[in-house]
């Protein structure tokens, strides 16, 4: 029976929406808490970008120490061999490339340099490059799928597979799609080319996890894989795009999801940590209607609502918060607080961690630490978390490394 797996791509398609930043120790850290709630793949990095190669060298580092499980670290790149061949460079063997492949991106974006066919053929340059160049896992994406002409959708397809892609991403880039059409077309796509697909949904419509859920269930009914493209708390470029523990929860709980399996080992009680650790690196509130974060979610009024709740809360609770890892005493100190950072000294320093349950041997190593925890600080621009100090103390050549930007 194919399964649905998540591919979660807030370190790329996140992090390049208009008015978002993450620094790189950020993105490392959401690396990290995606592999420990048990998602597949992270769409990490822009390999052929100069300033993300030392990101990515100590990212794929820490995969190799074991920091980061079983989660695959995936780089994005537009479908042209010489992007594909200097991205290789860099270490990253698990790809997605994109090219768009609607009438309407092809007449009023490429105006005239490529036409379908052209299209085709830089796709498949692209594929060919990669899988010469080693790459583990080829994923290509059909750039506006729900608005390309489904007879020319199947050709590319076939293309793609047969140029040695692994995945197809069916890209629902401006929000087009709605459940019934999308599940049509992608069951369509799997049966006819028999290539697992991936759902890449955009939230234009407010449709995102909908479509999502829809496209993996007519990947799933076609005989093949499904992937879904998720980013945490659904931000993303314009009004974001499907929420990853949005779709999670829907596929565990929403009615007539039993055939739909997820294959990732998914850990729940991350959720929370992981929400809240973007929103503070994003900078942008978790919405009180947050589905399974939000402030407002396990929270109840109304007269008959919390008699309904008091009495047994699956009257009004379709799932326990207990599991998304709510419910946790978060005590914020009245009193004296001690913090370190960017013009943290020792003595503060040494306080801090040792709070943490973690000690240094000496002043030597302490200091090398210390260094580092300023570097940090000044590099994210914000009060280091409890995780971003343990990370730092536990790997503090990779966080050395990533912490370092080449212009």
């Amino acid at each position: 029976m194919p399964k649905i797996y998540f591919l979660d791509v807030t370190n790329r398609d996140g992090v390049q929406a208009s008015r978002i930043i993450m620094a790189k120790l950020q993105k490392t850290m959401v690396n990290l808490y995606l592999a420990e709630m048990g998602i597949h793949q992270s769409e990490f990095s822009f390999p052929f970008v100069k300033h993300e190669r030392n990101y990515i060298q100590g990212n794929l580092e820490l995969k190799e120490l074991g920091g980061m499980g079983s989660l695959v670290l995936e780089g994005w790149c537009r479908a042209i061999a010489s992007d594909v061949a200097s991205s290789l460079t860099t270490g990253v063997r698990d790809f997605n490339i994109s090219i768009s492949t609607s009438d309407q991106m092809i007449l009023h974006k490429f105006r005239g340099k490529l036409d379908r066919e052209k299209v085709i053929h830089e796709m498949v340059e692209a594929a060919t490059c990669a899988k010469k160049g080693g790459v583990r896992t080829l994923g290509v994406n059909a750039e506006d799928s729900s608005r390309t002409d489904m007879g020319y959708l199947l050709e590319f397809a076939q293309a793609a597979k047969e140029a040695g892609a692994d995945r197809l991403r069916y890209c629902d880039t401006i929000g087009y799609d709605t459940p019934k059409s999308i599940y049509e077309r992608v069951k369509t796509l799997a049966e006819k080319v028999k290539i697992p697909i991936e759902l890449h949904c955009h939230n234009d419509l407010g449709m995102a996890v909908a479509n999502s859920i829809a496209g993996a269930q007519g990947a799933i009914d076609g005989g093949v894989d499904a992937y879904i493209n998720t980013s945490v708390n659904g931000i993303g470029e314009r009004a974001g795009q499907a929420d990853l523990l949005s779709c999670i929860l829907s596929l565990q709980f929403a009615r007539d999801m039993e055939g739909y399996q997820i294959a990732d080992p998914i850990n729940l009680r991350v959720a929370t940590k992981l929400a809240k650790y973007v929103s503070y690196a994003f900078g942008i509130p978790i919405p009180l209607n947050q589905p399974g974060v939000g402030t407002n979610v396990f929270a109840h009024e109304a007269g008959i609502h919390a008699d309904g709740a008091l009495k047994d809360r699956r009257n009004y609770e379709l799932f326990d918060y207990e599991i998304l890892g709510r419910g946790d005493d978060e005590r914020i100190p009245t009193g004296r607080v001690i913090t370190t950072g960017e013009f943290g000294g020792l003595a503060g320093f040494r306080y801090v961690y040792e709070k943490l349950g973690i000690t240094f041997p000496d002043n030597e190593e302490a200091l090398r630490i210390l260094e580092l925890v300023q570097v940090g600080s000044a590099h994210t621009q914000s009060p280091l978390t409890d995780d971003e100090l343990r990370f730092i103390a536990t790997y503090p050549e990779q966080a050395r490394k990533i912490l370092t930007m080449t212009p």
